[in-house]
């Protein structure tokens, strides 16, 4: 009786561990050269108070990115120029969005909602690199979470208490 009880109890830290997590991203891994639908993970506000703003680094290599509105809340598309050139689909591509902002709505502490936005990662992006996309959450009454830690060699996300979102390029599969 004991046992199932340190049993039961273990696994409520690991779910009340889980609903405290960071922002994270649903699917781990995008296939070089193809969409991937980045669907960013909020979890919690910032120290008891309400989100109101997600505003989204976009990293180099991620094009033609197209983000999801979001109902009671507005969306910012933020353009620039790459370092460097890509090929997407045959054409070649310098610039486009490189910041999307979702602001003025409001999400409870106590909520967890999605934040999403389609891209295509460059196919000139290899297997095996890890992209990082860093996030700054934006809270009622000042409060500020940032997401952008990225770890230096020999580390990882978690040596870190804010670490970014993170997704792994994987190969294209072979047919």
């Amino acid at each position: 009786m004991i046992r199932h009880f340190a049993l039961a109890l273990a696994g409520m830290f690991c779910i009340a561990g889980t609903a405290q997590a960071h922002i994270t991203l649903e699917q781990a891994d995008a296939v070089s050269g193809k969409a991937y639908k980045a669907v960013l993970r909020v979890g919690h506000g910032c120290k008891g108070k309400a989100t109101v703003s997600i505003r989204v680094k976009i990293p180099e290599g991620l094009l033609s990115v197209k983000p999801m509105p979001k109902a009671g809340w507005t969306l910012e598309k933020i353009r620039g120029t790459y370092e460097k050139s890509y090929d997407l689909y045959g054409e070649q591509v310098k610039e486009g969005l490189t910041e999307i902002v979702w602001q003025g709505g409001s999400l409870a502490d106590d909520e967890y909602d999605e934040f999403v936005f389609r891209t295509t990662v460059a196919k000139e992006l290899p297997a095996a690199t890890r992209i990082y996309v860093p996030v700054v959450q934006e809270c009622a009454e000042g409060a500020v979470e940032r997401w952008i830690d990225i770890p230096a060699a020999g580390k990882t996300s978690d040596d870190y208490e804010t670490p970014a979102p993170f997704f792994d390029v994987v190969a294209q599969p072979r047919s």
